[in-house]
C-alpha cells in the first residue's frame, strides 16, 4: 500500500517538538511524498545521512526553485538574486565577496556591544515589573537592533521594515499579492539606503558590501538589495525564533537550566544543543529542485521534482545522536544541521551563535531563577516560516 501524501509543514500537538510523524518516517519511509502549501509536491527526506547528502548534492538546485511555476513553499517564488537562491558559480562569486564581512574578528568585535545591548534590555525588562515578556523585551528587539547597527539601518525605521519582513515570511498567513507588495516596499527602502551610502559611506556593513570587490568584481544593486533582505530576514526572524525556542526549552527543563546557570562555561555546547533541539524554522530554505534524476533515500527523484531535507527530523536521528529526544546542554558530539550543510551553510552562523550565547548567559546571570509565569497560556503565531508564541511571560 502506497504511503499517503502528507501535508507540509507537519505539525504535532506540541509546537516545541517535531511532529511525531517524522520519527515514523525515518524508520519506515525515509523519502515521503508531501504536498507543499503552494499545492506543489516534494520528497521529504528525514534521515540525517540522506538530509546531509541532499543539502550537498549539486544536482539538487536552489536556483531552480526561483523559476516561474517551480515547486515552492512560500506564496511567491524566491528572489533569484539572493544568495539563498543561487547555485555555483554565481553563489560562489557572491559568497566570496560577502564572507569577509562575517569573519571571526568582526563577530568578536561586536560581542561587547551585544552584551551592553542585552544588559540594557534586561534593565528595561526588570523596570517594567513582573511578569516580564521575553518576546517583546528581549528576543525580538535584540536581533533587530544588532542587524540595524550591523547593516546601518536607522533603528527608528524598525517597525516599518519589520512589518514588511513579517509578511514576506508568510507561508499561509498572507496572500501572494501582499507578499509581493511587502517585497517592493522593502526594495524601495533599501534602494534609498544604498544610494545614500554610495554618496556618504559609513562605518556599517552596507558600506562594506558596497565596497566589497575582488578582481574588479562587485555586487550589483540587485544583489545588494537581495543581501539586505537576507540579513533582515535571517538575522532578525531566524535569530529571534531560535532564541525564543531556546528559552522555552530551558525553562521547561529546570534541571538543564540549573546546569547551565551554575556553569556558564557550558554555553557553547548548550547553544549547539538548543539549536539541534529547535523547531523554530519550517525548513523553507532547504527546498531544492532536481536538475537531473537523483537516487536518494531509496527513491529516484526525477528531474524537476522537489526535495525538502528536514533538519528537524535529521537532528533527532537515533543513528547520529545518542538519546536524541533528550536535551543535554553538556552534549559534545553534535553535528546538527540547524545552519544547513554544504555551500549554503548559513553565512551568519557565528553571529547567530554569539547572539544566543550572550542573551542566554546574561539572562541567567541577571535572573537566575527565571521561569514561565504559571498563569500564562502561550498563543502561537501560525502560518509563518518561523514559529513563535506572541508573548513569553516570565517571573524571576
Amino acid at each position: 500500500m502506497a504511503e499517503p501524501i502528507l501535508r507540509f509543514p507537519l505539525r504535532g500537538p506540541d509546537p516545541l517538538e517535531p511532529a511525531p510523524e517524522l520519527a515514523r518516517l525515518r524508520t519506515e519511509c525515509p523519502a515521503a511524498r508531501i504536498e507543499l502549501p503552494s499545492g506543489h509536491q516534494a520528497w521529504l527526506v528525514t534521515r540525517y545521512a540522506d538530509a546531509r547528502a541532499a543539502l550537498a548534492d549539486p544536482r539538487l538546485s536552489k536556483a531552480a526553485t526561483t523559476v516561474e511555476g517551480a515547486p515552492r513553499i512560500l506564496p511567491v517564488a524566491a528572489n533569484s538574486k539572493s544568495i539563498f537562491s543561487m547555485d555555483p558559480p554565481e553563489h560562489t562569486r557572491v559568497r566570496r565577496l560577502v564572507t569577509p564581512a562575517f569573519g571571526a574578528r568582526r563577530i568578536a568585535a561586536m560581542r561587547k556591544g551585544v552584551e551592553e545591548l542585552t544588559d540594557s534590555l534586561l534593565d528595561e525588562l526588570e523596570a517594567t515589573g513582573q511578569p516580564g515578556d521575553l518576546v517583546a523585551g528581549l528576543a525580538l528587539p535584540l536581533p533587530i537592533r544588532v542587524i540595524c547597527e550591523l547593516l546601518g539601518v536607522p533603528y527608528e525605521d524598525t517597525e516599518k521594515f519589520r512589518g514588511w519582513t513579517d509578511v514576506m515570511l508568510s507561508i499561509t498567513a498572507h496572500a501572494p499579492a501582499d507578499v509581493l507588495a511587502a517585497r517592493r516596499n522593502l526594495n524601495a527602502y533599501l534602494s534609498e539606503l544604498i544610494v545614500a551610502r554610495r554618496e556618504q559611506p559609513a562605518d556599517d556593513l552596507l558600506t562594506v558590501l558596497i565596497r566589497a570587490a575582488e578582481d574588479d568584481d562587485r555586487l550589483s544593486h540587485e544583489e545588494l538589495l537581495a543581501f539586505g533582505h537576507t540579513l533582515l530576514v535571517a538575522g532578525y526572524h531566524a535569530t529571534a525564533g531560535e532564541l525564543i525556542h531556546a528559552l522555552l526549552h530551558l525553562m521547561s527543563r529546570p534541571d538543564q537550566l540549573a546546569v547551565l546557570r551554575d556553569d556558564p562555561a557550558l554555553i557553547e555546547p548548550a547553544v549547539e544543543e538548543l539549536l539541534r533541539f529547535s523547531t523554530a524554522g519550517s525548513g523553507a530554505s532547504a527546498l531544492r529542485v532536481a536538475t537531473e534524476d537523483v537516487e536518494l533515500a531509496g527513491v529516484t527523484v526525477r528531474a524537476g521534482e522537489a526535495v525538502l531535507a528536514s533538519a528537524q527530523s535529521a537532528n533527532r536521528d537515533e543513528e547520529v545522536f545518542a538519546c536524541p529526544e533528550q536535551l543535554d546542554v553538556t552534549r559534545q558530539h553534535n553535528p546538527h544541521l540547524a545552519f544547513g550543510h554544504g555551500v549554503h551553510h548559513c553565512i551568519g552562523a557565528q553571529l547567530g551563535r554569539m547572539e544566543l550565547a550572550v542573551a542566554i548567559t546574561r539572562l541567567l546571570a541577571r535572573f537566575p531563577d527565571v521561569h514561565l509565569d504559571p498563569h500564562a497560556e502561550l498563543r502561537w503565531i501560525g502560518g509563518m516560516a518561523f514559529s513563535r508564541p506572541a508573548a513569553l511571560p516570565v517571573r524571576w
